[in-house]
């Protein structure tokens, strides 16, 4: 499906968005509502859990690849990456989790979150029990669905508004969110 075009510099159904924007043109169209939704992606994404930073960003990027969102795939995917997870790793789940170059521990938390992403009404008892089977407990669960959730929506949004990949904007967004996080994203809103 191609995006309507409202002029030769603009596209996507938001005539405030320029050409070529990323998510942080659209974070500052709404600061009131992109201040919390980044606080959030802090405490899911770097705060305490079960799983480490890097394998919460296989999360997101696993969600992103399997809703083809290749703006959220390409930060994401690099972010994992220089978080420690092999860039063939994400490529591979999204091919098949169950043969996936990844950790057996992590092939039930994939399966749940491509489930939830795309038929969750399919999810059963079993699969819930799957990933506490490969030792993770019941906050690994929450942090599968609030996850893939949460990427499930940046996707939507990200698509919806019609913001596209600027391969040039990856290697220092993936950057960022390696090293300091979401949070100097706020900061980001005012300039």
């Amino acid at each position: 499906m191609t995006r309507p075009q409202l002029s030769e510099e603009r596209y996507g159904p938001s005539p405030s968005l320029p050409a070529e924007s990323s998510l942080i043109n659209l974070f500052r169209l709404l600061p009131e509502s992109s201040r919390p939704l980044i606080e959030f992606h802090e405490i899911l994404l770097r705060g305490p859990s079960p799983f480490t930073e890097g394998e919460r960003e296989m999360i997101a990027s696993y969600v992103s690849g399997l809703n083809r969102c290749r703006y959220c795939s390409g930060v994401h995917v690099a972010t994992a990456e220089l978080l420690g997870i092999p860039k063939t790793s994400v490529e591979s789940a999204i091919l098949d989790s169950d043969t996936a170059q990844i950790s057996e521990k992590m092939k039930p938390v994939l399966r749940y979150a491509q489930k939830l992403t795309l038929h969750p009404h399919s999810l059963e008892q079993s699969d819930a029990d799957a990933i506490l089977a490969a030792g993770w407990d019941e906050v690994a669960l929450f942090h599968t669905v609030a996850v893939a959730s949460l990427f499930n929506f940046m996707n939507r949004l990200v698509e919806g508004m019609g913001i596209e990949l600027d391969v040039q904007y990856v290697k220092p967004a993936s950057e960022r969110l390696a090293k300091s996080g979401y949070l100097p994203l706020i900061a980001m809103l005012s300039k």
